[in-house]
Formats: C-alpha cells, sequence, structure tokens
C-alpha cells in the first residue's frame, strides 16, 4: 500500500513538473513572439550554423559557398538586439578566416575566399547593424511590427464603421488609399446620439495622402471620435479646429464635414470645415443639388465659425458626402469631376444604391493617386 501510494506520489510530482516546464516554455516563446524575451535562444542558434556552414565550406566550396555566412548575418538583423549581432559577426568573421586558411589563397583557384565575398559579407553585416539599430530605437522588433499594423488597420476599419440604422434607411461607405496602400488620410466617425434618433457622421480628409497622412489621421479620427457626441452639433467642429491647433503641426490643416440627420423626421444641418458640398438626389425631379455650408479648414486658425446648411431627406432621397480624391483631377476642372460622379450615380436610381459606393469609387476615380472616399445614405420609399 505504502509503495503504491509512493508510486502516485511520484508521478503526480512528475505530472506538475512537466506542467511548470510546458507553461514556462508558452511564456518564453509567447514573450519572444512579443519581442520581450531574450534573445539568447535565437544567438546561440545562429552561432551553431556559422561553424556549421564553415565546415561545410571547407569540405566542398563549390556546392557551399564561403558567402552562405551572409545567411546568419540576414537573420540576426531580423531576430537579434544590436549587441548580440556584434557577437553574431565575430563568429561569421572568425567563420571567414578558418575558410580562408583551410581553402588556400583565392588566386589557387575558383570557390575560395576572395576580396568580394568579404565585401558582400561585410555590407550585409552593416545593413543589418543599421535594421536592429532602428529596431532598437523605435522598440517594435520585427516578430511584433506587421502584427502592429495589422491590428492598427483593423481598429481604424472598425472605428469607421457605420452604426446600424432603423429599417427605412441605408447607408454605405467605401475608403480607397492612394496607391493601394493600407492606410488613409481620408477617415470616417459616426455614432447615433440622442437615444439613437439622431446619426451624426463626420467625414475628414487629411493634409496628404496615403502613408504619410495616415499617422495624422489616426490620431484625428480617435480625437473626434471621442468629440463626437459629447457636444452639441454646433460645437463640434470649434472643438475639432481647437484640437487641430495645439497639434502645432506642420502641415496640419484638414477639412471636414459634419452630418448631423434626425432620422424620424428626415430633417439635417450639414456643418462644413473647408469641405467639399454634400451633393443631394431629390427624388421627385431626379436632380442632384449641392449642399454647401461656410466654414474655413480646420487647423488653420483660432475662433472659426461654421454655419451649417439645413435640408431634408424625403422618401426615395439621396445624400453623397465624398472628398475631393473622388472629383478632383489635374487639368480638370471640379464642376466636371462632380458632373461626372452624378452622371455615375444616376445609373444607381432605379435599381438601388446597395453596393453603389465601391463602384462608384471604381467609375470615376479608379487609378487616381489620392485619397478617395465616398458615403452615401439614402431613405427608402
Amino acid at each position: 500500500m505504502a509503495q503504491r501510494y509512493a508510486a502516485d506520489s511520484m508521478r503526480a510530482r512528475m505530472r506538475k513538473a512537466v506542467h511548470r516546464v510546458r507553461v514556462s516554455l508558452r511564456k518564453s516563446a509567447v514573450d519572444y513572439f512579443r519581442g520581450d524575451g531574450s534573445d539568447t535562444l535565437a544567438l546561440a542558434g545562429l552561432l551553431v550554423t556559422v561553424p556549421l556552414l564553415t565546415w561545410g565550406t571547407t569540405l566542398n566550396s563549390e556546392w557551399i559557398s564561403p558567402a552562405a555566412l551572409v545567411l546568419p548575418i540576414v537573420a540576426g538583423a531580423l531576430v537579434l538586439r544590436p549587441a548580440s549581432l556584434l557577437g553574431l559577426y565575430a563568429a561569421c568573421a572568425g567563420g571567414l578566416i578558418v575558410e580562408s586558411f583551410a581553402l588556400g589563397p583565392y588566386g589557387d583557384g575558383p570557390a575560395r575566399v576572395t576580396p568580394g565575398i568579404v565585401l558582400v559579407v561585410a555590407a550585409c553585416g552593416f545593413f543589418g547593424l543599421l535594421i536592429a539599430q532602428f529596431r532598437a530605437r523605435v522598440g517594435v522588433p520585427w516578430r511584433r511590427g506587421g502584427t502592429m499594423l495589422f491590428d492598427l488597420r483593423e481598429r481604424i476599419r472598425v472605428q469607421s464603421a457605420l452604426p446600424r440604422l432603423p429599417k427605412g434607411w441605408h447607408r454605405e461607405m467605401a475608403l480607397r488609399p492612394a496607391g493601394g496602400q493600407s492606410f488613409s488620410g481620408d477617415f470616417v466617425v459616426a455614432a447615433r446620439t440622442h437615444g439613437g434618433r439622431t446619426l451624426e457622421i463626420v467625414l475628414t480628409d487629411v493634409s496628404g495622402k496615403g502613408m504619410d497622412a495616415a499617422s495624422r489621421a489616426l490620431l484625428l479620427s480617435g480625437a473626434f471620435g471621442g468629440l463626437l457626441g459629447s457636444l452639441p452639433p454646433h460645437g463640434f467642429l470649434t472643438a475639432a479646429n481647437g484640437y487641430l491647433l495645439r497639434q502645432d503641426w506642420d502641415e496640419g490643416f484638414a477639412t471636414s464635414v459634419h452630418l448631423v440627420l434626425d432620422l424620424d423626421s428626415g430633417d439635417f444641418e450639414l456643418y462644413s470645415a473647408g469641405h467639399l458640398p454634400a451633393l443631394q438626389l431629390n427624388a421627385g425631379s431626379g436632380v442632384w443639388e449641392e449642399k454647401a455650408a461656410e466654414g474655413p479648414l480646420l487647423g488653420v486658425y483660432d475662433g472659426a465659425q461654421f454655419d451649417p446648411v439645413k435640408g431634408s431627406l424625403r422618401p426615395g432621397d439621396v445624400l453623397m458626402l465624398f472628398t475631393d480624391g473622388l472629383v478632383e483631377a489635374p487639368g480638370r476642372d471640379l464642376g466636371e469631376g462632380m458632373d461626372r460622379l452624378t452622371g455615375e450615380a444616376d445609373r444607381y436610381v432605379h435599381a438601388g444604391f446597395e453596393g453603389a459606393a465601391w463602384h462608384l469609387i471604381e467609375a470615376v476615380a479608379k487609378d487616381v493617386n489620392d485619397d478617395r472616399a465616398l458615403l452615401l445614405l439614402c431613405r427608402g420609399s
């Protein structure tokens, strides 16, 4: 009985020990992926490859060239810290020295350690060290950098999502960054306020385009999202203008349009900060009408005033908000671009505007090297 108890106790202790080892290894792997763990294991693995490559080169230099030592150098530039990388470089330099003595002078035949190979290995080491120092300065390891960008893109996408609307309303939006990139200087923030009765949408175009404007657009979208619904509609652009001025950016202006829509009555107010006018389709006449509010650019001067234009969306009406990348082009008048946009939009009047936002951008501004954003808001008949 005692022996059986002792055996069970031994098995239990072993299971606990194995469990602790598994947890420890899993935690180390997670920390390493996030960039918080030590790079000792990676350094040890790369150091082992150096003598293996050196040994292989001395055995058959035609198949394993002396230049193969750039492989651990490139890998080390991606995973090691600068201090550890210098240790790896020292090992690779020692490997080259051993290979040069083992293979003999480079003038004796091919597959020797030539000055060109030394220069290639040294150049790879130099650029690898620059990459490692940049990662160390930024504080984002390569293992986490791609994940962070993916998270950032998804957060922007979720933040730009339009809220659900009650029956009888349809909304959709399309964003196309310049150059096919994942980040844009155009962004949308929206919320339903006053108990869900009011829809507030802000479409903003930050100066610049693509990745150049994306960081500022991300900062502004977070700030504008916090302001939206926290202030009365007439105070939103004033507060946004003050926030932009406090940033003191060299290229710190933006255009913005703020829509405040009563979902029960269809009445709306449109505030503009230097933005292009909105376009409203009158279902009765079939004519597109410009809705242009008065207001200066955001981030230009303090004390700016923003006066709204009022209107109403009746059953069958459509309201279209967009940024300048959709209608402006070198050598083309703005009015011509807006006429082209409304002409393409007329194709969807009878069939409905379901999925029309993306197709409209494709039709009027497919190859434009600028950020493009289009928002459609339709009231059912």
